[in-house]
């Protein structure tokens, strides 16, 4: 199982908020607190270095206290793109990630990927949550090595953008998380008051 301090955190915040009127997800607040800042909270005792993948707004995100990479592929090409700048930045030989806007990830997210990715030697494990019909995988959540960089590049560049498609020929192991609100992404500006009624909806600074 990789120690803590072999892991680097990636919290993907380069979207283009398309459902969110093309706001800034990570830096809308929640009680109180932009959503990259709950999801930091949660993240960074679990790893050892810490990244935030944006691509808008990068002063404001390197105020939070990590270093800001972003996409190398121009035009929001989605989580692959924030995946791929993580991994040119990686100094440790394992990558976790999880959305800016998943500010309730679990406490033991990483130890549960670990112990599945070294129990199953695999190159990547994912979260799953559900059962049966339900169940729905969580790639955004997912933990690999990072020598797979070279991999995910040919991906890329052979014009795919499809988070299943990458991971389709890798030993994947999949790691069952019960409480499905854990993975609760906030997508647009409705499930935002939902999860915080008196908050007003509106970028922020740290």
């Amino acid at each position: 199982m990789p120690d803590r301090q072999q892991i680097t955190g990636l919290i993907l915040a380069g979207g283009q908020g398309s459902r969110m009127g093309h706001l800034d997800k990570g830096l809308q607040l929640l009680a109180g607190e932009p959503l990259i800042a709950h999801v930091i909270r949660r993240l960074s005792p679990q790893v050892g270095p810490l990244l935030i993948n944006a691509n808008r707004n990068l002063e404001t995100y390197r105020q939070f206290g990590s270093p800001v990479v972003s996409d190398e592929l121009t035009g929001f090409e989605g989580p692959l793109a924030g995946l791929q700048a993580g991994l040119r930045h990686c100094s440790t030989p394992y990558l976790v990630t999880a959305p800016c806007d998943g500010p309730f990830l679990p406490e033991d997210l990483v130890a549960k990927l670990s112990d599945a990715l070294a129990r199953e030697q695999a190159d990547v494990a994912l979260a799953v949550t559900g059962e049966g019909e339900q169940r729905q995988p969580q790639p955004v959540y997912c933990l690999l090595k990072t020598a797979l960089l070279p991999q995910l590049e040919n991906y890329l560049h052979s014009g795919q953008r499809k988070i299943g498609g990458w991971y389709a020929p890798l030993k994947v192991a999949e790691v069952h998380f019960g409480d499905e609100t854990a993975f609760r992404n906030i997508n647009t500006l409705d499930e935002l008051r939902a999860c915080a009624p008196d908050d007003t909806a509106k970028e922020t600074t740290p």
